[in-house]
């Protein structure tokens, strides 16, 4: 693994964890959320900048259906991002409230709508690299290499916050959030900070999972193809 791509998931690391650290506004406060926003948006013009060739050739390249799905999660995961930025100003009430603007609920419908999105996108994102993270993984010193015991025992933990990750996703109403059905539930400021990352952690994870594993059907789909054509 290069220098560079290893720079780039760490950076994408970092930037799953500051996604899941603004989310939770109710924990943090407005200062602290929009200090982490502009760290998030510090390392997404980062990101964008050390992967300017994928934006160039996104269009020139041959595409399969790994490739499509790549490029569509790619380029909406950007676009929600600039929601965000632009929203983000808008809304502000610390960090960029010297400039004159007030977006009013408007702006702040669409700052919701992006940040439960490029939540999701993110997450699938990194599900999407997960496989490297893996390998990456594997040959830090010291750890031992996987065998079928360890194998089994990490794909039933995955089983089990996949399906934990269901429950939390409904019961913290994710999918009215995604489609702006407003409640009155919004923030719980009075909630465990445990609860909070447990419940969002385990649905990252199942976007985690499905979108690592459901990439990897179709890939040995894929080989199985190849190897029969070449018999």
């Amino acid at each position: 693994m290069t220098q560079k791509l290893l720079i780039k998931l760490t950076i994408d690391l970092f930037m799953t964890v500051l996604m899941l650290a603004v989310m939770a506004y109710n924990l943090t406060g407005n200062m602290i959320h929009e200090l982490l926003g502009v760290s998030l948006f510090v390392l997404f013009i980062v990101h964008s900048i050390l992967n300017r060739r994928w934006y160039h050739t996104v269009i020139k390249r041959k595409h399969n259906t790994r490739r499509v799905f790549n490029t569509a999660v790619n380029l909406l995961l950007f676009v929600m991002m600039l929601m965000l930025l632009v929203s983000s100003v808008l809304v502000s009430r610390s960090v960029f409230a010297f400039i004159p603007v007030d977006g009013g609920l408007i702006a702040r419908q669409i700052h919701i709508l992006a940040a439960y999105w490029g939540f999701i996108f993110i997450s699938i994102h990194l599900g999407m690299h997960w496989g490297m993270i893996i390998g990456m993984v594997q040959k830090v010193p010291g750890i031992p290499t996987p065998n079928r015991g360890c194998t089994f025992a990490v794909r039933v933990m995955a089983v089990l916050i996949a399906v934990y990750g269901v429950y939390a996703f409904f019961e913290r109403g994710m999918g009215s959030r995604l489609i702006l059905y407003y409640t009155y539930s919004y923030w719980n400021f009075d909630e465990s900070a445990m609860f909070f990352f447990t419940d969002y952690l385990s649905i990252m994870g199942v976007c985690i999972c499905v979108t690592y594993y459901v990439l990897k059907f179709v890939q040995n789909r894929k080989m199985q193809r190849l190897s029969k054509n070449n018999q």
